[in-house]
């Protein structure tokens, strides 16, 4: 049977199933929704609950920080680097809220972690990005390493055992870079700018100003999204779009979190449009370019919270509902099995 075929079929048993269950017929909303992709993903009318799950933390610093985009100094990433690994950051009291590990990535912080800690991952492609109101952010080079490590990093989680990955992010300056990489693939950047932290309408206009003058003096060609990545990219942007490729690629599925992840997301899909056959929006945040690309990959939020914190916040969150909905096709009778009649919506 044709690949197209088989998942025509699969499709129609899962929604049979859906439809049988002992409620009118879509009453459950987005969770059947939910249901039905994630027994797409693994094949299965009735799809298992994951049974390791794991928070991936992408910490990097963004060299745009030097024209005053942000409230917190850089000085920041480093130290909450340390906070996620001592277990005291919003990610990991959600992490543990929903039984997932949390690890952090340093993809490019701007400083050296002398130790060893079991759920630190040195992928260092340097110490931070360049200011790319100067010139690019980093090399070609460093660009594709980005994506390979990205990968690799996905590859050793999903050979660990890991079956449901949650994508987050840390470093001062990440939505200035996340701002510039949408408007380097066509986005208005009107539609875009948003704070992230809270800054003030200086600060905003400096941000403003940094991306257009980035977009102006490096001219990122939207068709490549290699040189995208290079020229107004951040380290940690380019290993989550490596990540997200890897893990879909063997068809584990991937919560990203926010603006920052999303923008990877973005990247990743310019690479390779089948991710998103993979893909659950954790959340919207409350940063507004977020939903753009979210509209634009007609991704739907399972959460809308007003929240714009980061670190895969949204994302672990969004873990609970996704297991409902599992459990829901899961655990749910049927017409026949319950012995309730069915209504005329029911099939």
């Amino acid at each position: 049977m044709e690949k197209g075929m088989f998942e025509n079929v699969l499709k129609d048993s899962i929604m049979r199933r859906l439809n049988n269950l002992t409620k009118p017929i879509g009453s459950l909303g987005y969770l059947e929704k939910i249901a039905l992709k994630m027994g797409l993903i693994q094949n299965k009318v009735i799809p298992d609950l994951p049974k390791v799950k794991r928070i991936y933390v992408f910490a990097a610093d963004h060299g745009v920080v030097e024209q005053g985009v942000s409230a917190y100094p850089k000085q920041v990433t480093y130290q909450m680097v340390l906070n996620f690994l001592n277990g005291g950051a919003a990610i990991n009291v959600f992490g543990r809220h929903v039984g997932a590990d949390v690890y952090v990535v340093d993809a490019g912080v701007d400083g050296d972690f002398e130790f060893t800690h079991p759920n630190l991952i040195n992928a260092k492609i340097g110490y931070g990005t360049a200011d790319f109101t100067k010139g690019p952010a980093m090399t070609r080079t460093q660009a594709i390493e980005c994506i390979e490590k990205g990968k690799e990093i996905a590859k050793k989680a999903i050979e660990e055992g890991t079956d449901l990955l949650v994508l987050g992010d840390m470093g001062i300056g990440n939505t200035t870079t996340a701002t510039a990489i949408s408007v380097a693939f066509g986005f208005d950047i009107d539609e875009i700018l948003d704070i992230g932290t809270p800054i003030d309408n200086d600060t905003l206009e400096r941000k403003r100003q940094a991306v257009e003058k980035a977009i102006e003096i490096n001219k990122p060609n939207a068709d490549d999204p290699i040189d995208v990545l290079e020229k107004v990219g951040g380290f940690c942007i380019g290993q989550m779009a490596g990540f997200i490729i890897e893990a879909t690629s063997r068809h584990i599925p991937v919560v990203v979190d926010g603006f920052p992840t999303t923008a990877a997301l973005l990247l990743a899909w310019k690479l390779e449009p089948s991710v998103l056959d993979f893909v659950f929006a954790g959340h919207k945040s409350k940063v507004k370019g977020h939903k753009v690309l979210l509209d634009a990959m007609n991704l739907r939020p399972i959460l809308d919270l007003d929240m714009r914190l980061g670190e895969g916040t949204g994302g672990a969150l969004a873990i609970s509902i996704i297991e409902a909905a599992i459990k829901m096709i899961r655990e749910m009778a049927t017409f026949d099995d319950a012995g309730v009649s069915k209504g005329s919506d029911s099939v």
